[in-house]
């Protein structure tokens, strides 16, 4: 009987109480395991703590470089998925090889080479605005792929009774196309927003105060490397977190009977 109060089917969905007291249950059983974990090595919270204000100053880089790389990210991923689509073949060439060279590199080599190659052969040397710049195409390259899935997934129907109705291309992808693929690619679009503000924390390598780059900092003159990547994966989890319940939320909101 207890079993049965904790599972949450169709026919008969799990009440309020058992969804309360399982989320309890998983909250405790992670804050046993994290003091497990880290009871005997975690203990210079005081030394960290001096460096409070250097934290901030990089968790709010991380949340500047990540939205601004997040806007121009999406307006690369829709022009590329459209150019995929072009019948310009030059153009549409030109998408599909900066689509499959970008998904077929690291990301830490294109930061190296954005930035001492390409950014430094032409006097480019703001590190801020380089790094937003190649995480926003590596990432739009992915998105690109997303939309362009999402935009094949729809029916040749539905662009048959658009132009029957005399809607223009621009109308189209506009009123009919764009809403449905919308609601195709809202999860895996969550998860690469996420990964993209995980990826920033690449861009320490060319110098860029972001938080991993102040981790490293303080971890480097404390000696206190629990104390300091403990925040770090805190501060990450903290900016993570919402984009997946907003994803949901918006699935609820877009959801309908195909």
């Amino acid at each position: 009987m207890m079993a049965a109060f904790f599972f949450d089917r169709s026919g008969s969905p799990a009440s309020r109480a058992a969804k309360v007291l399982s989320a309890l249950l998983l909250l405790l059983g992670y804050s046993l395991l994290c003091w497990l974990a880290f009871s005997n090595s975690v203990q210079n919270w005081d030394k960290v703590w001096a460096y409070r204000v250097t934290f901030f100053q990089g968790w709010a880089n991380t949340i500047g470089i990540s939205a601004v790389s997040l806007i121009l990210s999406m307006v690369i991923g829709v022009l590329t998925a459209l150019a995929r689509r072009s019948a310009f073949l030059p153009l549409r060439y030109s998408a599909v090889a900066y689509v499959e060279t970008i998904r077929g590199l690291p990301l830490v080599v294109l930061v190296l080479f954005g930035f001492y190659g390409v950014a430094n052969a032409v006097g480019w040397h703001d590190r801020i605005s380089v790094g937003i710049v190649i995480l926003s195409l590596f990432s739009g390259a992915y998105i690109a792929e997303m939309i362009r899935a999402g935009i094949e997934s729809v029916g040749r129907s539905q662009w048959d009774s658009a132009r029957a109705i005399g809607l223009t291309s621009s109308q189209t992808y506009r009123f009919v196309i764009f809403p449905q693929v919308a609601r195709q690619i809202l999860p895996p679009l969550a998860g690469q927003f996420s990964s993209l503000i995980k990826d920033s924390s690449l861009l320490y390598i060319i110098g860029i105060s972001e938080l991993t780059f102040v981790a490293n900092q303080v971890n480097s003159a404390t000696y206190s490397t629990f104390e300091s990547f403990i925040p770090l994966g805190f501060c990450y989890l903290v900016l993570t977190l919402p984009i997946s319940l907003w994803s949901r939320y918006l699935e609820g909101r877009v959801r309908y009977e195909s």
